[in-house]
């Protein structure tokens, strides 16, 4: 059983009750909880946080969290984080590196969302067009987002799926009108995973653009990288380590080097022009172990 109150989670495994802190965020009321009712505490780092870009232009903001980091960190048994890249970051600055534990879904079948005809029937979506989805909860500042919504402009065949919420979200609307591609994007708000599964796969293509502009998410792993693996739709990634690893190392999509309208477009135009390659790409996804 899990729950959570007043930012704080507790997990509840058979008898025992343990204390877990799902990013820096929520550690500190963890650890103190820790202390007063004597405990065990997990801290699951899902990010760098003390990197996120929303602390980059408040440097006050971020030295507190860094000292909360800073006097905590060292004291923990039991901590995770979601790959290689950003244990070696904690082992680097505080000499003890965290197990990985990547956020990989548990395999499931979802149901299509009624199907993909109909989808399109409501959306007044041509037959003929193909479907590109970007997702997640975390549609925020320098993950792509606004250069996809930009890319419609060179891909008059295509719709983009946009599912989710986020920093960006109200501007991806503004955006759409300003480029006057506004009939050819949907917005769907944030949805429970299996309602989000289903639409993510009538997608053809699913995109993961986080940009290289800080040490988060240079080292980022986006849940939706696995999503997309999961509903078997190739990918569009930004060239970050971890994505492009995974991403090259199955064969599952295409890595591109610069996050731009006109790279996104030309990745997603020459995946539709060669069905051959396409195919083999969305053949390997279910091949891929994620390991």
């Amino acid at each position: 059983m899990l729950s959570g109150t007043s930012g704080y989670f507790f997990i509840y495994y058979l008898t025992n009750v343990v204390c877990f802190a799902n990013d820096l965020d929520t550690l500190l009321p963890n650890y103190l909880a820790s202390k007063i009712y004597r405990l065990p505490l997990i801290y699951d780092s899902h990010e760098y946080f003390t990197e996120v870009p929303e602390l980059q232009n408040n440097p006050f903001r971020k030295k507190i969290w860094k000292r909360v980091e800073q006097y905590i960190f060292p004291r923990l048994k039991h901590t995770i984080t979601i790959n290689d890249s950003i244990a070696g970051l904690f082992y680097k600055d505080y000499g003890k590196k965290p197990l990985v534990v990547r956020n990989v879904p548990l395999a499931n079948n979802f149901n299509l969302v009624n199907n993909i005809a109909s989808f399109k029937t409501e959306n007044e979506i041509p037959e003929d067009k193909k479907i590109i989805i970007i997702q997640g909860a975390g549609i925020n500042i320098q993950r792509g987002a606004e250069e996809a919504v930009e890319a419609m402009k060179h891909l008059p065949d295509c719709v983009l799926l946009v599912i989710g919420s986020g920093d960006v979200y109200n501007t991806l609307l503004k955006l759409s009108a300003e480029h006057n591609v506004g009939e050819r994007i949907v917005f769907i708000s944030r949805l429970p995973y299996a309602d989000l599964m289903e639409f993510t796969q009538i997608a053809h293509v699913g995109l993961t653009l986080d940009k290289n502009t800080n040490i988060n998410y240079r080292y980022s792993l986006p849940n939706k990288l696995f999503d997309y693996i999961q509903a078997g739709i190739p990918v569009i990634a930004s060239d970050l380590p971890e994505v492009s690893t995974i991403v090259k190392k199955y064969d599952i999509g295409v890595v591109i080097n610069e996050v731009t309208p006109s790279a996104i477009a030309n990745a997603i135009r020459n995946l539709f022009r060669n069905a051959e390659a396409y195919q083999t790409l969305k053949n390997n996804q279910s091949s891929c172990d994620q390991n």
